[in-house]
């Protein structure tokens, strides 16, 4: 189980990120979750939110940049050490992770990540019963 993942690429200069954020408040979406990676010209702030097709339409009206993507997202307990084992599962499993963000909401951790092999993925999750979240599931969180 997968969930959309925004990817907006921004430039590094004042009032881009802004841009974005004023138009996903003006369409009432609220961000579950989001991060900024950046290189010297340019970011790509990535995003999870509460109405993903509806986010990237408006986003799009406003001239800004963005892709939609799948991701895995897994719930996981917040006790130290909790993200490493479920990291582990994917690496043992010869599973790459392209890229991982997470963050803590009501007592559980949430590791948002993109593998190089979805299929696997998905047989980890599964194999070693993980928690996935899925889209209705973050849409209640919002």
């Amino acid at each position: 189980m997968t969930i959309p993942q925004l990817s907006i690429f921004i430039e590094n200069r004042s009032g881009t990120l802004i841009k974005v954020l004023d138009a996903l408040k003006e369409a009432k979406i609220q961000i579950i979750a989001s991060t900024i990676a950046d290189t010297a010209e340019y970011g790509i702030y990535r995003l999870i939110c509460s109405e993903p097709m509806r986010a990237c339409e408006e986003l799009k009206k406003a001239n800004v940049a963005v892709a939609l993507s799948d991701v895995f997202a897994v719930e996981i307990d917040d006790q130290p050490g909790r993200a490493a084992e479920a990291v582990k599962l994917f690496s043992e499993a010869g599973i790459s992770i392209t890229y991982m963000y997470s963050f803590l909401l009501r007592s559980k951790g949430v590791l948002i990540f993109r593998t190089d092999d979805r299929e696997k993925a998905m047989a980890v999750i599964k194999d070693n019963n993980l928690k996935s979240i899925d889209e209705a599931a973050l849409a209640k969180w919002a």
